[in-house]
């Protein structure tokens, strides 16, 4: 028997940006699709029509493709397939699966409030079962919940869950003013765009027998479910806005590399042997469902940054230029040639967790003025240091070449002859050169600055000593 083809999807509600969790569950279903040859689908659910704003759709799409989970159909938006829904809604009516209700909210409010008072569970009685009404005006219509059996979920990742049906409710599945509801709008999307797995966060296990019941009353093939587990904070509770950022494109702001942030989400709740570190094409080759654990994962900014450190240092340093450049002229500093720009970003990349870090140490190499800090100038910029700077200026104007092979030779003659340690000369020229004690090696970061600018600097130390 021929399998058919995996078809996922994504579904966000764009009422804020894509998060975390979101970005994990969108990864995992483009995963699996990729990893089997299947489809992955970008759906929109924005239904809930006070809180869904353009400007989320777009953060939601910015994100998904920073982060290059490319999609094959859609993006498809549920408000402009209501007449979809109300078709399926009619086929409900027509089975006897649904009814339509004409119990206003106060009715209802009331009731749930007897219930609670009583200590019986606050859900819909059933009233308008038998009215047998039609449409009409502030009237919802309701699925007809089993009042007895149970409904089995058989979850890939967690395994069996057994419902009690008479624990659920007649659920409205369109409302008054005519919008499918989540959890009706939802399956007929699964069931049109045929969704063979439905793979998303575990706090989607309740809605999912009620999605289930939906599904065998109109009739249709079951996907297989799959809810992966929550992502928590370092404190182990569900992850949130006082964890740090949540939303990815912070992420992006913050100097993280997409392809970090990936291999961060993917090891939240799957994993590869002992593997920490994985290429987009190592994911889509080694990703199952099997890999996926039970338990909530641990999200750690340190893990992160460990992992984004590894990416800056793997990238070509023109291939950083690129990603660094907004950040740079945040800063304002002037532009300079590509070449220049990546053999400074070439001396900083073993140092940089961050672009946002790669920025900030660029400073020196970017600005056409440097300023002494005046601890470290104050400490090493004395008039000890006046006749080393005298050499220094002399000999390096005199060079042709000017790169590590040739400066190394006159730094070790210039200390030789004044009988001293080569240490203590390179912190005076690093804080005349970089205004500070903590840079890159040396004579890498004067092969970069160049003849003209290293001289510029050195004698305006040198004036700095006279003074």
């Amino acid at each position: 028997m021929e399998m058919e083809p995996v078809i996922t999807r994504f579904p966000p509600s764009p009422t804020g940006y894509l998060h975390i969790g979101g970005a994990r569950t969108a990864l995992f279903n483009w995963l699996f699709a990729r990893n089997t040859g299947g489809k992955f689908i970008l759906r929109i659910e924005d239904t809930d029509v006070e809180r869904s704003t353009e400007e989320s759709v777009k953060a939601i799409i910015d994100a998904m493709e920073w982060l290059e989970l490319t999609w094959d159909e859609g993006p498809y938006f549920q408000t402009k397939r209501l007449d979809v829904y109300r078709q399926y809604a009619q086929k409900l009516v027509d089975a006897g699966h649904a009814y339509w209700c004409e119990c206003t909210p106060e009715e209802l409010e009331n009731r749930r409030n007897a219930a609670m008072a009583e200590g019986r569970k606050p859900k819909y009685e059933g009233t308008c079962r038998r009215k047998d009404l039609g449409p009409g005006p502030n009237r919802v219509l309701r699925f007809r919940t089993p009042d007895s059996g149970m409904t089995i979920l058989k979850d890939i990742i967690k395994g069996p869950i057994a419902f009690d049906n008479s624990e659920l409710d007649d659920l409205v599945i369109l409302k008054s003013d005519g919008i499918a509801t989540y959890n009706f709008a939802v399956v007929v999307d699964d069931i049109t765009m045929g969704i063979t797995h439905v793979i998303r966060g575990d706090d989607h296990v309740n809605n999912t027998p009620r999605q289930i019941l939906i599904y065998q009353a109109l009739g249709a093939n079951l996907p297989e479910f799959g809810h992966v587990p929550m992502i928590h904070g370092e404190d182990r509770s569900p992850l949130s806005k006082r964890h740090g950022a949540t939303s990815v494109m912070e992420y992006k702001n913050m100097g993280f590399l997409p392809e970090a942030l990936l291999n961060c989400l993917v090891r939240l709740g799957w994993s590869f042997g002992d593997q920490e570190l994985f290429s987009r094409s190592e994911l889509i080759e080694k990703f199952t469902l099997e890999n996926v654990g039970k338990s909530p994962s641990i999200f750690t900014m340190e893990k992160l940054l460990w992992l984004n450190a590894h990416y800056i240092k793997e990238k070509r340093p023109e291939d950083i230029v690129a990603l660094l450049r907004p950040f740079l002229a945040q800063r304002n500093y002037p532009d300079k040639p590509l070449g220049y720009i990546a053999g400074a970003v070439r001396t900083l990349q073993a140092r940089s967790h961050t672009l946002v870090e790669m920025a900030d140490a660029m400073r020196f190499f970017m600005v056409d003025e440097i300023e002494f800090d005046p601890d470290a100038a104050g400490k090493f910029l004395t008039s000890e240091v006046r006749e080393t700077f005298v050499r220094l200026i002399s000999e390096l104007s005199g060079l042709e070449v000017f790169d590590e092979k040739s400066l190394e030779p006159v730094f070790r003659k210039i200390a030789a002859d004044l009988a001293m340690k080569l240490g203590k000369i390179a912190q005076p020229v690093r804080v005349a050169l970089t205004g500070g004690t903590i840079s890159p090696g040396l004579f890498e970061i004067i092969e970069v600055l160049g003849k003209e600018t290293v001289l510029k600097r050195l004698r305006k130390a040198l004036e700095y000593i006279q003074v």
